[in-house]
């Protein structure tokens, strides 16, 4: 795990949830929800983000059927990850986000939100839990996926 501030990405083909953390707190929370669906304008927005929290790292939610297998969004969030590591040069790290914007909806209905109402919503709430993940599964000896 790398030490500082951590953007986590949860890419979607409409919207990219983004969450911020401190590896030294091993905390994550919602950032903002990046609604561009070109990509000049989506990677305009991560770079400013990027300009303003210095990350040390990025990481990336990778969808996974719930049998551990990779499918066709798979692909996509790898060129995603790829991107990312080519055009800002920070190491770029995959997390599993098996069932996360499921866990962000039903955390939204805790709130008392409704997750069908903002989406954006769900999206940074889920890169927050990818994110948050990935701190605590990173100390135990698990090693992330590296792009």
């Amino acid at each position: 795990m790398h030490d500082g501030t951590v953007l986590g990405f949860e890419f979607g083909t409409r919207r990219i949830g983004v969450a911020v953390g401190e590896s030294m707190l091993r905390s994550a929370r919602p950032l903002t929800t990046i609604a561009a669906e070109a990509n000049a304008a989506r990677f305009e927005a991560i770079a400013k983000l990027i300009a303003e929290w210095q990350p040390r790292c990025l990481v990336v939610g990778l969808p996974l059927a719930l049998d551990g297998s990779e499918h066709e969004m798979s692909a996509r969030c790898r060129r995603f990850a790829n991107q990312l590591h080519g055009r800002f040069g920070l190491p770029v790290e995959l997390a599993d986000e098996r069932l996360t914007s499921t866990a962000a909806e039903s955390a939204l209905r805790d709130a008392g939100r409704d997750p069908r109402r903002d989406k954006q919503a769900v999206d940074a709430a889920a890169a927050a839990i990818i994110l948050q993940s990935y701190f605590d599964r990173s100390p135990h000896g698990e090693t992330p996926r590296r792009v």
